[in-house]
């Protein structure tokens, strides 16, 4: 077997629906599997196979226990005696949960999955940590976001717990981050050296050909033959700058583009919702919300709509805009260059130093939809030779940077250190 593990149990707060986390905990999951691990699943939503999952739904962090716990953490000065007593109640049952998880299914490792990251549950990370710290089983922590990158975290009662778990600093204990400047963070703030794996997906396969399923897509959505459809791949949420791709659809001004949504509003609130509605609406633009019937499968949604994957829409996409002002690292981004899609990129701190510096090549923006910026799209769209050269360019830049090859192989190091 050599230097992997073979029964290994992926922890978070959910592995379900179409976030970077369940995606990137599956890509994982096919690494480890393909060294010959089996792997297990435990979280507070799971779509996973039954048999090989532990369902513990106070790791959710929506649930109603957690919420309370957590409002009582963040956005206040003081820590009730309270909350403390709810907490550690708390973080004592999920660490019951863990330990039966690990004893159950008779795991050797673990790969928690941005629960030490980003306290969304601080009940579970600290179980987490207490778990690892009793059994002393080797573990690879997976990093996407932390809390100190969120200034929702910022105002908080619990610096003493976010210290001892987010992450924590424990032997037999590998870190992995999904950038250069987390790797960077991290040894600074907490002297832990990290590898870092980036967002990957398999540039070896090739694209599928689009089916008689997929080719429904545009006229389900109410889309013409000649229209140009510009996709937003993102869950609304302010960091996500949505705005942008509104204005650049308004300054292209031609009544055939129609900016498509993938995703469903994030959590953190409905306001950000209907701020984009008024600004389409100012606009003049059209637009159309695909909330619910983009999926990890096909199927049908609560209305008898068929819903497609991310496979079926990519490809339709004349244009794909991510105007974020901020990314862990950029799924969608790598995603438009594995489908070959002309790309609007907001230069976000992330995908200069990571991406650009490795030579992928989008039109940029720097904050702002500019004369310059439109211009560029403008002459992007209606030079079709020049679209594919860039194309190809990038999918080079992509196999060479963000491949599952490039994953296993640092994958490979971090497992050798760490048994």
């Amino acid at each position: 077997m050599g230097m992997a593990f073979s029964r290994v149990g992926f922890v978070s707060t959910r592995f379900a629906g179409t976030d970077g986390v369940t995606f990137e905990a599956g890509k994982w999951a096919r690494l480890l599997g393909e060294r010959g691990a089996e792997c297990f699943w435990f979280a507070g939503q799971l779509e996973t196979p039954a048999e090989r999952s532990h369902l513990a739904e106070e790791a959710f962090f929506l649930h109603p226990e957690v919420l309370a716990v957590q409002a009582g953490l963040f956005g206040v000065a003081a820590r009730s005696a309270e909350t403390e007593a709810r907490a550690e109640a708390l973080t004592e049952r999920l660490a019951g949960e863990l330990r039966a998880f690990v004893a159950g299914f008779a795991l050797d490792g673990l790969v928690v999955q941005n629960a030490l990251a980003i306290p969304m549950n601080v009940p579970l990370g600290r179980a987490i940590a207490r778990v690892i710290r009793e059994t002393g089983l080797p573990t690879i922590a997976h990093h996407h976001d932390f809390f100190w990158e969120r200034d929702r975290f910022a105002e908080n009662a619990c610096g003493d717990w976010l210290e001892e778990a987010f992450p924590p600093r424990l032997p037999g204990m590998a870190h992995v981050v999904i950038n250069s400047l987390q790797r960077a963070a991290l040894a600074e703030r907490c002297g832990l050296d990290a590898a870092v794996v980036p967002n990957v997906l398999d540039f070896d396969r090739v694209a599928p050909e689009l089916d008689a399923y997929a080719r429904t897509f545009r006229g389900e959505i109410g889309l013409e033959p000649g229209d140009l459809l510009v996709l937003q791949p993102t869950r609304i949420i302010p960091r996500k700058g949505i705005a942008h791709s509104v204005e650049l659809v308004r300054r292209l001004g031609d009544r055939r583009a129609v900016l498509v949504l993938t995703h469903p509003a994030g959590d953190e609130g409905p306001e950000c919702l209907r701020d984009l509605e008024a600004r389409i609406a100012a606009a003049g633009i059209r637009a159309v919300f695909l909330a619910g019937r983009v999926g990890q499968r096909r199927g049908v949604d609560a209305a008898g709509r068929r819903v497609y994957t991310l496979e079926d829409v990519f490809p339709q996409a004349d244009l794909v805009t991510y105007p974020s002002s901020w990314e862990g690292f950029g799924n969608a981004l790598i995603e438009a260059v594995y489908f070959r899609r002309p790309l609007v990129v907001n230069r976000y701190p992330v995908y200069v130093s990571d991406i650009a510096a490795r030579g992928l090549r989008a039109v940029e923006m720097d904050g702002a939809v500019t004369d310059a910026v439109e211009a560029q799209v403008r002459a992007l769209l209606d030079d079709p030779a020049e679209r594919a050269r860039r194309a190809e360019e990038n999918v080079a830049v992509g196999r060479r940077w963000f491949s599952f090859a490039e994953a296993r192989r640092t994958l490979d190091g971090v497992l050798a250190k760490l048994l």
